[in-house]
C-alpha cells in the first residue's frame, strides 16, 4: 500500500484537543502560620470568592488538610496560584 499521506484518526485528535482543554484546579493546603482571616481576605482578593464561600473553603482547609478554591485552565490559574503563593499560603495547581 503505497499512501501519499498519513491516515488521520478523528479520535485521536478530539483526545489531545480534550487533553490540551482541560480544566485544572487549585489546591489550597493548611498551614499553621495563616490566620483564618488572611486565607478569607486572600480567597476573596484573588480567586474572587464570595465571603461565605472563603469562609467555607478556609474551614475545609483547615479541618481537611486542603481544598479546591478555583478552577479552570493552566493559563487563568497559574497567575492567581503565583499571587496565594506570594501571599504566603500553601497552594499548587493540579
Amino acid at each position: 500500500m503505497n499512501k501519499e499521506s498519513p491516515e488521520i484518526n478523528p479520535q485521536e485528535i478530539t483526545e489531545v484537543s480534550t487533553l490540551a482543554e482541560r480544566e485544572h484546579e487549585i489546591i489550597l493546603y493548611n498551614d499553621e502560620v495563616n490566620t483564618f482571616d488572611h486565607v478569607i481576605e486572600c480567597l476573596i482578593n484573588i480567586c474572587e470568592h464570595t465571603s461565605l464561600q472563603a469562609e467555607q473553603c478556609a474551614y475545609l482547609v483547615h479541618f481537611s488538610g486542603k481544598c479546591g478554591v478555583k478552577s479552570g485552565t493552566l493559563k487563568f490559574l497559574t497567575p492567581r496560584c503565583s499571587a496565594l503563593l506570594e501571599a504566603g499560603l500553601s497552594a499548587e495547581i493540579v
